[in-house]
């Protein structure tokens, strides 16, 4: 059934069918040197990172390949993962920053807005917090949020029963109605102000770090996802892919990926990084 959802949008290669990984062209899998990945849902599996999925972030790794988690998640989250896990670098909470480590200089940390705008949306969102809860009583802070600098994220999935659609289209509105921007995960909505997402820090990142226009030369780069804060990534990449899970979540996406994997989550990812090695090997 996945083969045959249709793109609902234009993307640079313009609209076309949803693939299955296995028809990916070897040669357009050879052309990769960066990976970019989204994290829950996409590397991990209910909740946890199987080993096969940090093992397959190794391998790409010692492959030559330049690996990019792109999340969603926490800056304390993403300082761990840039100086401990297989990465160059890290964008995070959907775009309000990059981190990049390396070995005996520390972490680099890159931020849409400077220390005094941060405080000041932070107050903000606070309103906002308060706002939601209130308006969708079942809600409530993700877990993770003391470890955030930039933005607000409401737990609708990962720590509690999963809330009905009209309760996560109320979540949004409250974002919405205060003029912050939100975003649909596949276990939080998350909101900020300040023109950013996604691309548009993974482009900063790719300029600064890496000298690399990345609407140049797209062909270079591969975007993994599964949820609907993917979309601009999806929307941007030739070569996206969403794990098999995305399909749980398309009507809520603006952009749909070109390829899909035959597996969900961490399995997916793995059965990708094995395409992209395979694909890298072959004469």
């Amino acid at each position: 059934m996945q083969e045959g959802l249709v793109r609902q949008a234009a993307s640079p290669g313009g609209a076309q069918m949803m693939r299955p990984l296995s028809s990916m062209e070897p040669g357009r899998l050879r052309a990769v040197d960066f990976v970019l990945t989204d994290i829950d849902d996409t590397l991990t599996t209910g909740g946890r990172l199987p080993a096969l999925a940090y093992a397959a972030m190794e391998r790409l790794n010692a492959a030559g390949l330049t690996i990019v988690p792109v999340t969603g998640r926490p800056a304390g989250w993403c300082d761990l993962i840039a100086r401990l896990w297989p990465v160059d670098a890290v964008v995070g909470e959907n775009g309000a920053f990059y981190f990049a480590a390396k070995n005996g200089s520390g972490v680099t940390r890159v931020f849409h807005h400077p220390p005094e705008e941060r405080r000041r949306n932070r107050a903000r969102l606070d309103s906002i917090a308060e706002a939601v809860l209130a308006d969708v009583p079942a809600s409530r802070l993700a877990a993770d949020q003391v470890f955030r600098e930039a933005d607000l994220a409401i737990d609708f999935a990962e720590d509690l029963p999963r809330l009905s659609e009209a309760e996560i289209d109320r979540i949004v509105a409250c974002f919405e109605a205060a003029g912050a921007h939100a975003k649909v995960s596949s276990i939080h909505v998350n909101g900020w102000f300040g023109e950013y997402d996604k691309l548009a820090m993974t482009r900063r990142l790719f300029q600064e770090r890496y000298g690399l226009d990345i609407a140049a030369q797209n062909e270079k780069v591969l975007f993994v996802g599964d949820s609907p804060n993917d979309a601009p990534m999806f929307g941007f990449f030739d070569n996206s892919v969403a794990v098999a899970n995305f399909a749980r979540f398309r009507q809520r996406a603006e952009e749909l990926p070109r390829w899909l994997t035959r597996e969900e989550g961490g399995a997916g990812f793995a059965e990708l990084a094995e395409a992209i090695l395979a694909a890298r090997k072959a004469p």
